[in-house]
C-alpha cells in the first residue's frame, strides 16, 4: 500500500511540475501605421479650435463637457450617467463578463462531490443465494476530482475571459462616451433651433412692421395692392418656417429625455436666451496617443489578446488530459454499522486520456481560430484608422467653420445695411417693394445660414473630444476585473 501511494504522490508531483507548460502563440500586440502628428495640426494657421496637449491636460479630461461651461448641459450630462439604459446594459455585460473569469478560475482547482446513498436490494438465486434475500446498503461517498492544467488550457481560458472582461469594460466606457456625446451633440443642435427661432421671431416682427407700412402708403394711395399682397405673402411664408422650428426641436428634446433615461412626456427644456458661445480649445496630442485614449481601439485590442490566448486553448487538445480522482467515504448493510471505521472504502489513482483519431477536428478548429485572431487584427487596425480619420475631420471642420462663421458674419452685416438701404429707397418712393422683398430675403438667408454654421461649429466640437477619447484613458483597464 505504501508503494502505491508512493507511486501516485510522483505521479501527481510529475503533474504539477509539468503544469508549469503552457502551448499556445505568445501575445504581440498587433502593429499599426501611426503618422507622427496630424494634417491639421502641421500649420499653425490651423490652429482653430484646439490647442496642443500640455502635460497637465490629461488630469482635466474626465467631466469632458464641463468645457463648454454650460450649467444646462452639466447638469443633463450627470443625469445620463445615471440613467441611459444603455449604458446599464453595458454595466450588466461587464459584470456578466467578470462572472466568466470566475468560472474560468475554478477550474484551477478540484471538484469535490458527496453522493449518499440508501440503496434496498434483491440478489438473484441465480448467484447462489437463497430465493428472496434481500438487503440494504447505506453509502457515505466522497468524491474528488482533479485535472492539473499542464499544457495551460485552464491559464488560456482563463486569460481569454479575462481579456474578454476588459474589452467589456472598455466597450461600457464606449457607450458611455458615444451617449455623452449623442446628448451633447443634441443639445447644441437643440440650442441652434432656440437661435433660429429668435431670427424668424424678430423677422416676423420685422415683416409685421413692413406690412403696416404697406397698407398705410396703400391707403395713402403712394403705394398699389401688388405691394401689400407681396408684404403679405412675405410675413405668412416666414411665420410658417417660425411655426415649422417646433418640430425638430421637440425631436431633439425627445433625444435628450430618452438618453437620460427619462420619458419624453415628462421632459422639457426651456429655449435658451442668447446662442452667442464659442467652442473651448481643446488639448491635442499627437496620433500615438489616440491609441491609449480611445476606448473602441482599446476594446479592439483586447480583442484580438483574447482570439490569441483561444488558439492556446485550441492548441491544447493535441495533449493528453491527466486525471487524478479519488473517492472515500462509509459503506454498510447495517445502519448501526454505517459510520464505523471497519465501514470505510476508498479508492484514487491517476489517469490518462489522449484522443488518438478525430478525422482533423482539432487542426480545423486551430485554424478556425486563427482565422478569427486575423479577423481580430484587421478590426483593430480599422478601428485605429477610422480614429485617425474622425479626429482628421473635426480639425477639419472647426478650422473651416471658424473661417465660414467670419466670412458668413461679414455677409450678413453687408445684408443688414443693403436691407436697410432698400427700405429707404422704397420708403421715398424710389424703388418697388419687390426690391424690399428681395432684401428681406436676402437677410433672412445669411442670418439662418450663421446660426447653422455655429451649431455646425459647437457639434463639430464636441466630435473632436469624443474622437480624442473623451476623458478616458486606457490606464483604466490595468486593474483586475
Amino acid at each position: 500500500m505504501a508503494i502505491r501511494f508512493h507511486a501516485i504522490a510522483s505521479i501527481t508531483l510529475v503533474a504539477m511540475l509539468l503544469a508549469g507548460c503552457n502551448v499556445g502563440p505568445k501575445y504581440v500586440k498587433p502593429t499599426v501605421p501611426v503618422p507622427p502628428s496630424y494634417k491639421e495640426t502641421a500649420t499653425p494657421e490651423a490652429q482653430t479650435g484646439w490647442k496642443p496637449a500640455q502635460p497637465g491636460d490629461a488630469a482635466s479630461r474626465g467631466k469632458w463637457w464641463e468645457a463648454f461651461a454650460d450649467p444646462q448641459l452639466n447638469k443633463l450630462e450627470e443625469q445620463l450617467n445615471i440613467s441611459n439604459q444603455n449604458v446599464a446594459a453595458a454595466a450588466a455585460n461587464v459584470q456578466a463578463a467578470r462572472a466568466m473569469i470566475r468560472e474560468a478560475r475554478a477550474q484551477y482547482f478540484p471538484t469535490i462531490t458527496v453522493n449518499p446513498a440508501i440503496t434496498n436490494s434483491r440478489i438473484s438465486s441465480a448467484f447462489g443465494q437463497a430465493i428472496g434475500a434481500n438487503f440494504t446498503n447505506f453509502a457515505l461517498p466522497l468524491e474528488a476530482s482533479w485535472e492539473p492544467d499542464l499544457w495551460g488550457r485552464v491559464r488560456n481560458t482563463v486569460k481569454a475571459s479575462t481579456f474578454a472582461a476588459q474589452a467589456s469594460v472598455a466597450d461600457l466606457e464606449n457607450v458611455r462616451l458615444a451617449a455623452q456625446s449623442q446628448l451633447s451633440a443634441d443639445y447644441y443642435q437643440l440650442r441652434g433651433q432656440d437661435a433660429l427661432k429668435q431670427v424668424l421671431d424678430a423677422t416676423v416682427s420685422a415683416y409685421r412692421e413692413a406690412l403696416e407700412l404697406t397698407l398705410n402708403l396703400y391707403k395713402a394711395g403712394l403705394d398699389n395692392d401688388e405691394a401689400v399682397a407681396q408684404a403679405e405673402s412675405q410675413l405668412k411664408a416666414v411665420q410658417a418656417q417660425d411655426v415649422n422650428l417646433g418640430v425638430l426641436r421637440a425631436q431633439y428634446e425627445h433625444a435628450i429625455a430618452v438618453l437620460t433615461g427619462q420619458p419624453p412626456a415628462t421632459f422639457s427644456l426651456p429655449p435658451a436666451e442668447t446662442f452667442h458661445i464659442r467652442p473651448p480649445e481643446t488639448p491635442v496630442g499627437v496620433p500615438s496617443q489616440l491609441l491609449e485614449r480611445r476606448p473602441d481601439i482599446a476594446a479592439a485590442e483586447r480583442a484580438v489578446a483574447q482570439a490569441n490566448a483561444q488558439i492556446g486553448i485550441a492548441q491544447s487538445a493535441f495533449y493528453p488530459n491527466f486525471t487524478l480522482s479519488g473517492q472515500a467515504g462509509f459503506s454498510s448493510v447495517a445502519i448501526a454499522n454505517w459510520l464505523t471505521w471497519p465501514s470505510r472504502v476508498w479508492s484514487v489513482g491517476p489517469s490518462l486520456a489522449q484522443t488518438i483519431f478525430d478525422a482533423g477536428l482539432r487542426r480545423a478548429t486551430i485554424q478556425q481560430y486563427q482565422a478569427t485572431y486575423d479577423q481580430t487584427v484587421a478590426n483593430y487596425r480599422q478601428t485605429v484608422l477610422t480614429a485617425f480619420q474622425q479626429v482628421e475631420d473635426n480639425l477639419a471642420a472647426l478650422r473651416i467653420l471658424s473661417q465660414a462663421i467670419e466670412q458668413q458674419d461679414s455677409a450678413t452685416e453687408s445684408a443688414a445695411r443693403s436691407l436697410r438701404e432698400a427700405e429707404a429707397r422704397y420708403k421715398g418712393g424710389l424703388d418697388p417693394y419687390l426690391n424690399v422683398i428681395v432684401a428681406q430675403t436676402a437677410l433672412l438667408n445669411n442670418q439662418q445660414t450663421a446660426v447653422s454654421f455655429r451649431e455646425q461649429q459647437m457639434v463639430a466640437s464636441v466630435q473632436l473630444i469624443t474622437a480624442l477619447g473623451g476623458g478616458w484613458d486606457a490606464n483604466a483597464l490595468a486593474a483586475k476585473p
